[in-house]
């Protein structure tokens, strides 16, 4: 069974059909890339799989469990995070906060327990404070932690908003392409540390981008759209290869 398994999805936009027929299937473990130009639909599928966005048809299933149109909180409790293309942090609170705000998710305490300090409070924050430097130093900003997440440079706050979608434990994470506004030495470092949290995690990884180079070096399978459908689909290998993916979007 497919840990992501979406069937039929689709839908409209005042007539417009944005996304049309979309079946994808995504193992777990998988580092999968969703391809196309602008305006194909792929950040549309991101916020369909993470209840932005509520589909007129289809199924999405996670696990096993159906999550159509569920709440964004629930469908992150389900086991989806989510990065966005324009980095979405907490930019006037510290780093280390940043990360904290993801382990909420998991780790509670009342509100009597936090006004007055009590020892379930302090006993919880500090397992936070621990598994979010835990979570910091594979990125290796540990040691801007007490920094405001507005001071790191662009690179460095892309890793922020991944470790903090990692501090949610999920069983897949979207990342919506994590490289935009990127140097190439960025872009490289960074696709090394995606891969590591895929081995270190066992994670189950989503990417949009628009490199075709870029996530031809790192996924296994391709799904790239076009006008809300699909165009191809499969190993990469395959798709690359494919006379509609070489004329529709390599414009070769």
């Amino acid at each position: 069974m497919a840990l992501l398994d979406v069937k039929n999805l689709g839908i409209s936009f005042g007539g417009l059909r944005a996304v049309n027929g979309v079946n994808m299937d995504i193992e777990e473990g998988e580092l999968y890339g969703l391809i196309g130009p602008n305006g194909a639909g792929k950040t549309t599928i991101f916020n369909l799989l993470t209840g932005v966005y509520k589909p007129d048809e289809g199924i999405i299933r996670l696990d096993g469990e159906d999550i159509t149109g569920k709440k964004t909180i629930d469908i992150n409790k389900a086991g989806i995070a989510r990065t966005f293309q324009n980095i979405r942090l907490f930019k006037d609170m510290p780093v280390l906060d940043n990360v904290k705000v993801g382990l909420h998710n998991k780790h509670h305490y009342t509100t009597v327990e936090g006004i007055f300090r009590l020892p379930r409070y302090r006993r919880v924050e500090k397992e936070m404070d621990e598994k979010a430097m835990e979570l910091l130093s594979v990125f290796g900003l540990e040691k801007e932690a007490e920094y405001q997440a507005a001071n790191l440079p662009y690179g460095k706050q892309r890793k922020l908003e991944i470790a903090r979608a990692l501090a949610t434990e999920p069983k897949l994470i979207l990342l919506d392409e994590p490289a935009a506004g990127m140097n190439p030495n960025e872009t490289k470092e960074l696709m090394e540390t995606i891969q590591f949290v895929r081995e270190k995690f066992k994670m189950t990884i989503l990417l949009i981008e628009h490199d075709m180079k870029l996530v031809s070096g790192i996924c296994e399978k391709l799904t790239v759209l076009n006008f809300g459908e699909v165009l191809a689909q499969g190993n990469t290998s395959e798709v690359l290869n494919n006379p509609d993916v070489i004329t529709a979007y390599l414009g070769e």
